[in-house]
């Protein structure tokens, strides 16, 4: 995908804008994508090299995932282009400027994504009153605090285990992003019995075939430190990762780090996509020939938008986890259902099963863009 027409079709997107302000060197973008079911909720990406296009494709990603989750919520997303690492000084003033840009795009509710976390969204809620994700203190849920993406993550992989012979017991884990997604998945994952023997960040990788220590890298990680600062494993750089035979792999960074001409170098039974549009769809496709099962980001890493929508509508901690548990084991087992009886890739069963959802929605709005 390379123009914005290859994402253009009935859905929308709705409304993209860019946004420049010199004075606080504001660079951003935009897009609301579809709020036929209700206003968008998507978060706020920061990154040095983020484009229109990737949030486009990260817009439709957002109402795909919220359809098929059954939320009465549209998809959105906005990026600004900035170092995620820059001080807390510099980013708030940043983060400010971008909720006063967007103070009357209603159709749009901020919420936490790369580079973005609970601190950015109470920022934002100060400004417009309107963003999901924040402290507890102020009343909101801390979706990446209670790791709701993650969990979510793992209640797709049990739930998918049965469609590839495999259990969770001794089960090898792989994790591409050891962020806050990453390092949920797998805290819950090796509760579960599994062992996390490789994982990767932006720096590097590690590699342990007995295992490796979660919690003393979540520990390293929360301190800003990198994998390749740890004793443990053998060390690598992050591309290593994709070569790491295992029972479960997990993409959980940014967009098309598996394509044509890397998906080759998988050793997986199982993939569950932690992150949004990470395998291109060719990539999917030749998997899925090859036998190797993969659950779509927007069914697999539903959690944390599901988790904002219960905050948004008034809802408790325990029901964002009782709700995510219950509508991502549903999909999962309906799409791959979908999947095993067609022959279709999931995710093509997984588009049937939203797009459908978003059309039914749009009989009953009016819907001028097109």
């Amino acid at each position: 995908m390379n123009n914005f027409f290859d994402m253009s079709n009935e859905l929308g997107p709705f409304k993209i804008i860019h946004i420049y302000q010199p004075d606080s060197g504001l660079k951003a973008i935009l897009v609301i994508d579809n709020v036929s079911v209700g206003p968008s909720i998507g978060g706020i990406r920061i990154a040095p090299d983020v484009t229109a296009m990737e949030a486009i494709r990260l817009a439709r990603a957002m109402t795909l995932k919220n359809a098929a989750a059954g939320l009465r919520h549209g998809g959105g997303k906005a990026v600004i282009c900035a170092d995620p690492r820059i001080s807390i000084g510099e980013k708030e003033p940043l983060i400010r400027s971008f909720a006063c840009a967007i103070r009357n795009e209603t159709d749009y509710i901020p919420g936490p994504d790369m580079g973005t976390n609970e601190q950015c969204m109470a920022w934002i809620y100060d400004e417009i009153q309107r963003a999901v994700g924040l402290p507890p203190e102020i009343g909101g849920i801390p979706l990446d605090e209670i790791g709701a993406t993650g969990y979510g993550l793992c209640h797709a992989i049990d739930e998918a285990l049965e469609y590839c012979d495999l259990t969770l017991q001794d089960a090898k884990i792989v994790i591409q992003g050891f962020g806050s997604v990453g390092i949920h998945a797998a805290r819950n994952l090796v509760a579960k019995g599994a062992v996390l023997i490789g994982a990767a960040d932006s720096q590097g990788s590690l590699y342990h075939a007995d295992g490796l220590d979660v919690e003393e890298l979540a520990s390293l990680k929360a301190k800003g430190g990198a994998l390749g600062d740890s004793s443990q494993g053998q060390k690598s750089d992050r591309d290593a990762v994709i070569d790491m035979a295992c029972d479960i792999w997990i993409p959980a960074a940014r967009p098309d780090v598996i394509h044509e001409d890397n998906v080759h170098r998988l050793k997986a039974k199982l993939i569950a996509q932690g992150a949004n549009i990470p395998f291109t769809e060719k990539a999917e496709e030749i998997l899925h020939h090859r036998g190797v099962l993969v659950i779509p980001d927007f069914i697999a890493n539903a959690g944390g938008v599901i988790c904002a929508a219960v905050e948004y509508h008034g809802g408790t901690e325990m029901t964002a986890f009782q709700t995510i548990a219950q509508k991502i084991r549903c999909n999962t087992q309906v799409v791959l259902d979908q999947s095993a009886r067609s022959g279709i890739t999931p995710r093509r069963a997984a588009l049937d099963l939203a797009q459908k959802r978003v059309k039914a929605a749009m009989k009953n709005r009016r819907w001028s863009l097109f």
